[in-house]
């Protein structure tokens, strides 16, 4: 791998500086994405958090290609192998955000807390391919807790919205809403509680018995699921990437359980089948082949025939990310999410807990169907573009809940497919196939917009928005941040 100097992308200028500051400091590409993961924490308060969970994909100039799975398990196991069911206090309430374009309803409160996976998947990932000490990692998390991050204008909006869950609790409302207003733009936002926890943080983290006693007392008394057996007993699982060729490439991306990454590698295969793919930028060519393949994907997933199988037929084998090629050429991509967050503040740590629990798309066949100690399922795809001299070409990822995959099949169609620049690729408008209408982001040709209308119900927006994902790019000498979801970039 040539030696292009380092690349970080993320979703906020103090993710990426945490990072950066690693990088110079001599952490490698997984030092840097386990600090950029602590300080999206506290930056990123509406969209990470370490009570959240996730999937790190690492590739290092060692041969080591591994995801560290740490997104949530269904909570509820005793120690005694007794469960806990939700009885008459089980706190358990829908709230309704207001997004731009339509409300939508979450569950939040104790009863909405999976086990958390980021803090044990980022101390794991750290511990295994890490270079610097563990509070050389965390201190620019830390700092930034104890000494405020400016809140911008992409985080003032989500504050604003998700403000019903976000001041649900006192202590959750003295983080995101002190004296009583929630924070705005340009205002600074310090978690006093978060900096002493990381502080002391060791390598136990939920799961040291003391404080895995106050939650499991705090659930009890609350109306909540989780458990400190739950807390002790939650692993972090490394797994091979799923592994597809195609155009001379290999993407590898999050395997089964998870299920996005298939769905982005089926999209990228049913491009290159089509006649006259690679279509010109933003043809009429262009905007209906990925129509069509976002359609043929979504069907497939409906009918249940999207699975290994079918996705590795040329094989050998609210969210945020963070993307980092360091200068040996190692690199690690990493996507996390609290949800929107169960407005429970975890004893003693500053830490917003997540409400996976809570959110309809992750669990199809209803709230709390699963038996407690399952590994819940998700659209995070975190992938890596690796070129036939085996360098990695392109490492991205992105949040969007559903819209993970088809933000991730544009980007990678250009920049691979059709060759656009990095920042090209990322700042391109989008669409997506929600099943039903084809949401269509302004800067599309009208032939293009014509053309889609003519075949598809269509819902045109009148401006880019996170909606559509924020996907965080690096590639050898480019780095691209995405605007929809406040996107920061930087190179070295």
């Amino acid at each position: 791998m040539s030696n292009l100097g380092w690349a970080v992308a993320s979703g906020h200028q103090a993710t990426t500086r945490a990072a950066v500051e690693v990088l110079q400091a001599g952490g490698n590409a997984i030092d840097a994405c386990v600090a950029a993961g602590f300080a999206a924490a506290v930056a990123e308060p509406t969209l990470t958090s370490l009570g959240g969970g996730g999937f790190l994909l690492a590739r290092t100039t060692a041969g080591e290609e591994v995801v560290f799975d740490f997104f949530v398990d269904t909570p509820g196991r005793r120690a005694d192998g007794s469960v806990v069911v939700p009885g008459d206090a089980f706190d358990f309430e829908e709230v309704v955000v207001r997004f731009t374009g339509a409300d939508q309803g979450f569950h939040v409160g104790l009863g909405s807390v999976a086990v958390p996976g980021c803090l044990p998947g980022w101390l794991h990932a750290h511990r295994r391919l890490g270079r610097l000490a563990l509070d050389e990692v965390v201190e620019p998390a830390r700092r930034l807790a104890e000494e405020g991050v400016e809140v911008n204008e992409q985080q003032a909006y989500l504050l604003r919205i998700l403000a019903p869950i976000l001041t649900r609790t006192p202590e959750a409302a003295a983080i995101v809403a002190p004296g009583g207003r929630v924070l705005g733009s340009g205002d600074r936002l310090a978690n006093q509680e978060l900096a002493a926890f990381l502080g002391r943080l060791d390598d136990r983290g939920f799961a040291e018995p003391g404080l895995a006693q106050r939650i499991d007392k705090a659930m009890t008394v609350g109306g909540g699921l989780l458990t400190a057996h739950d807390l002790a007993s939650y692993t972090v699982v490394e797994r091979a990437p799923l592994e597809v060729h195609w155009r001379g490439q290999r993407l590898l991306t999050n395997p089964p359980p998870a299920f996005g990454g298939e769905l982005v590698a089926l999209g990228l295969l049913l491009l290159e089948d089509r006649a006259g793919w690679p279509a010109p930028p933003g043809s009429v060519d262009h905007a209906l082949a990925l129509a069509e393949a976002m359609i043929a994907t979504d069907e497939a997933r409906q009918a249940g025939t999207v699975g290994p199988e079918l996705a590795r037929r040329r094989s050998t084998g609210g969210t945020t990310h963070v993307s980092i090629r360091d200068a040996e050429g190692n690199v690690a991509t990493m996507t996390s999410s609290n949800g929107e967050g169960s407005g429970w503040v975890i004893p003693g740590t500053g830490v917003i807990a997540n409400n996976m629990m809570g959110e309809d798309d992750l669990h199809p066949e209803g709230f709390h169907s699963l038996l407690p100690g399952q590994r819940v399922s998700s659209m995070m795809a975190p992938s890596v573009v690796v070129d036939a001299h085996g360098d990695s070409q392109l490492v991205l990822g992105t949040g969007g809940s559903k819209r993970i995959r088809t933000a991730l099949l544009q980007v990678i169609a250009g920049a691979v497919d059709q060759g656009r620049a990095l920042d090209d690729a990322v700042a391109a408008p989008r669409m997506h196939w929600d099943g039903a209408e084809l949401h269509v982001e302004p800067g599309w040709s009208d032939d293009a917009v014509a053309a889609l209308g003519a075949r598809w119900p269509l819902r045109r927006w009148s401006q880019r928005d996170l909606y559509f994902g924020g996907v965080h790019a690096v590639a050898p000498g480019a780095a691209a941040g995405d605007p929809r979801r406040g996107g920061s970039a930087a190179q070295g």
